[in-house]
């Protein structure tokens, strides 16, 4: 047996049913199988952990100008054909 994977995020309804955020491509009717991925309560949203990137002392070697290697001149244009 072949499975296909899709990976999707969702809203759990008051109803106990889910509320994908984005549509599907699939036959309605059809049993499928879930792997529901809760977040943990001491988890940080994308936001908290971008601002937690950014403020790390790790990174400070990042604003030395020795460090800009190229400019808007190197490489050339990307156009995603699709």
């Amino acid at each position: 047996m072949t499975i296909q994977a899709i990976e999707t995020t969702a809203i759990i309804k008051d109803q106990k049913q889910l509320l994908l955020d984005e549509p599907i491509s699939l036959r309605g009717g059809d049993k499928v199988r879930l792997i529901i991925l809760l977040p943990e309560e001491n988890d940080i949203d994308h936001a908290e952990w971008l601002s937690a990137a950014a403020a790390n002392p790790v990174f400070d070697d990042l604003n030395d100008p020795a460090e800009d290697l190229y400019t808007d001149a190197d490489g050339k244009p990307f156009s995603d054909q699709g």
